[in-house]
């Protein structure tokens, strides 16, 4: 930040005014100010990295399995290994610590999808600083009762992140404590940046680094330490289609509200990029990529399967970028991925998985109308074994048919990989007059296309 705007939460205390109009027009966040964005610099970087050295892990960065299947010399780096799951804990400790005694004592606020409000819930736990966070109904549960573990006072209200930051700036004004900006506020931003240090001494001459992209605080502050240090390294930004707030903010040529759906990106899903970080980073960027789902579900299946690495839906954006063909200009180049989080539900997991074999063509759906006689089902099973294809699910329809001796058989299968279910297709196409494949895989589709 410039000397102008070198404040601290003592100079600016965000809600020592109780106010009874509208907090959407009166109840202002003072390092959040539209009319004023904040510059962070790479001072403040640098700041940042002093005050939470000891409190905070140095992740690995390490290369990818899936270097030479890609073409890439790709790095991962891995913030997911931090204690409560997410880069965040960076940020929230080095805000925590900004505050002043009496902010200390009186706690601080906060609203989040989850991983910000863990990392100052725990943070604060360890810091004995009290912490309430308002997170949205469409919060993750797991993430909901990690907070409640880490000892916060956890309030959840809200559809959505506005909603739920609207909420937690009433509490602030209410009772005189600090709002803190999961992704906006300078100190947050600043913290976020010490990843971009990291990466610049673990991985040094890297032509490119991919970052996941929300509020947009953690690519601003990344960008900020390595176009510093490393000014030839490009800076690309990733998102959800489901969630595209920063190129909506591109588009739009500032901040503007942008509906989000139901995300596998959830991390992601927020409706309004930060001020602050969007006058930090459009200098800085080099590239802003938009991914489909299908991509971020197939990239969760491939860091499980070939990195052992289990990551959500916003860590595995940079992935999905690449698989989705949107980085092939970085064939041959050293590239890093920074995979920003862990923390994913178990259920949503097994759907995320499921998601991504069918992506890829190997889970399947398919329909064979056989002869309702004895045997005809069991023939048809043993095709399908005859060629590796395993069998998950089958449903039998008899009323819908004409021939009252047939009836239609739907599975879905998994195949070894997307040859495999070809295979299958060819020896049912070659035993029974009607088959039918219900979908081209996203994968598949894109490979047919180059």
């Amino acid at each position: 930040m410039t000397d102008e705007q070198n404040v601290t939460f003592e100079d600016m205390d965000c809600a020592t005014k109780p106010d009874t109009t509208d907090v959407t027009e009166t109840v202002q966040d003072p390092f959040c100010d539209e009319k004023n964005p904040r510059v962070i610099t790479f001072q403040d970087v640098c700041q940042a990295a002093f005050m939470i050295r000891g409190g905070i892990e140095t992740t690995p960065c390490t290369r990818s399995h899936l270097s030479d299947s890609l073409g890439m010399d790709i790095y991962l780096k891995k913030e997911f290994l931090q204690f409560t799951g997410s880069f965040k804990e960076r940020g929230a400790r080095n805000a925590l610590l900004h505050l002043t005694p009496e902010q200390k004592r009186a706690g601080v606020v906060s609203a989040s999808l989850g991983n910000h409000a863990q990392a100052i819930a725990y943070h604060g736990m360890k810091l004995n600083i009290p912490v309430t966070v308002v997170m949205p109904k469409e919060a993750s549960i797991m993430k909901i009762q990690k907070c409640r573990n880490f000892k916060a006072n956890v309030l959840v209200q809200g559809a959505d992140m506005a909603a739920a930051k609207k909420i937690a700036m009433e509490i602030s004004r209410d009772k005189g404590m600090p709002y803190i900006n999961g992704y906006d506020h300078p100190y947050i931003m600043a913290g976020q940046g010490t990843i971009g240090l990291e990466i610049v001494e673990q991985c040094d001459g890297a032509d490119a680094v991919v970052i996941p992209v929300g509020g947009g605080g953690l690519i601003a502050g990344i960008a900020t330490a390595i176009k510093t240090l490393s000014p030839n390294t490009k800076i690309i930004g990733v998102e959800s289609d489901k969630c595209p707030s920063f190129s909506k903010a591109l588009e739009n040529g500032g901040p503007i509200y942008t509906k989000n759906l139901a995300t596998l990106a959830d991390g992601l899903a927020v409706p309004k990029v930060g001020v602050n970080a969007y006058k930090t980073i459009v200098p800085l960027l080099d590239k802003m990529i938009v991914v489909k789902e299908e991509w971020i579900a197939l990239a969760i299946l491939r860091l499980v399967e070939m990195e052992k690495c289990v990551v959500e839906g916003a860590g595995a954006s940079g992935l999905a970028a690449i698989l989705a063909g949107h980085l092939d200009e970085y064939k041959g180049k050293k590239i890093v991925l920074l995979i920003c989080g862990g923390n994913i539900d178990t259920t949503a997991l097994g759907r995320c998985l499921e998601r991504g074999l069918a992506a890829e063509g190997r889970l399947i759906r398919f329909s064979v109308t056989v002869s309702d006689r004895p045997g005809g089902i069991s023939e048809l099973c043993k095709l399908i074994c005859s060629v590796g294809v395993s069998i998950k699910d089958i449903m039998h329809e008899r009323a819908w048919l004409k021939d009252i001796y047939s009836v239609e058989v739907k599975i879905v299968a998994e195949a070894a990989d997307w040859e495999n279910s070809q295979q299958l297709k060819r020896i049912l196409n070659e035993h029974y007059d009607h088959v039918v494949f219900n979908d081209i895989p996203m994968a598949i589709h894109r490979a047919e296309a180059l």
